[in-house]
């Protein structure tokens, strides 16, 4: 007989178990038997995600299998062993891959941002260990912010109107990348991993630090906005709702 997976130490509050329940069910996101691998930077959003996607497990219509990976850029500070802990409570496969991407970054970019080969290199290191263990569907933990935040700066430094998509095939067609946080605010994953007490890894990214990012200031921009309108975000999100869905996984 089939037992059922571990429950988190903390419930997910249900703000947040609603605004994840419909992006899965708008986007179409996670499917019967289904592997997903999800993105733990050590972060608050993705430690949030994995343990909503967890809690989502006990009960869902479908059955899906969960597994975590965490890459190591292996910059000083950066301490994801902590998570090990974590990861055995949850009861979640957890992979840890350690990369010198920031040596390499120093050799190898050319008109690059740290940032964007950052992000580059870790999502290709995702791609390959979702190839060699099994897993069709890599969910990452980009929320609502992060959306809006991309839009602008799309819009402002690249003429065009991008942002994240929800759900969609990589290049290569053989894995689909969902956001289940697509509808929920930075500001609910920051209170849930706080409450629950999520064994957050500090961001030590020498690069992050040396001068404030387009992202940092975009984000300023927009928490003044918000200040003016509370309704900013959510109007973002019904403008941006065609640009979720472009290029949508089959």
């Amino acid at each position: 007989m089939q037992t059922s997976p571990p429950i988190p130490p903390h419930k997910p509050p249900k703000s947040l178990l609603r605004a994840v329940g419909r992006a899965i069910a708008e986007h179409d996101m996670i499917r019967d038997g289904d592997r997903l691998l999800v993105g733990v930077s050590g972060g608050k959003d993705s430690l949030s995600l994995l343990a909503i996607l967890k809690h989502l497990q006990t009960y869902a219509p479908v059955r899906f299998e969960l597994a975590a990976v965490t890459v190591d850029p292996q910059v000083p500070g950066f301490e994801p062993a902590r998570l090990a802990a974590h990861m055995e409570v949850l009861g979640v496969p957890w992979l840890l891959e350690a990369q010198p991407i920031m040596d390499e970054a120093r050799a190898r970019m050319d008109g690059d941002s740290f940032c964007a080969y950052c992000a580059r290199m870790k999502r290709g290191i995702m791609y390959r260990l979702c190839r060699e263990q099994g897993y069709g569907v890599l969910a990452l933990a980009q929320h609502l912010d992060d959306l809006a935040e991309s839009l602008l700066m799309s819009l402002f430094r690249g003429g065009q109107l991008r942002t994240m998509k929800a759900h969609y095939r990589n290049d290569a067609g053989d894995l689909r990348i969902i956001r289940p946080l697509v509808y929920a605010r930075e500001r609910q994953t920051a209170a849930f991993a706080d409450a629950a007490g999520l064994p957050v890894v500090p961001d030590s990214c020498p690069a992050c630090f040396d001068m404030p990012t387009e992202r940092e200031r975009i984000k300023r921009l927009l928490a003044t906005e918000e200040a003016e309108n509370p309704q900013v975000f959510q109007s973002m999100l019904h403008a941006m709702q065609p640009l979720l869905r472009e290029g949508e996984a089959p």
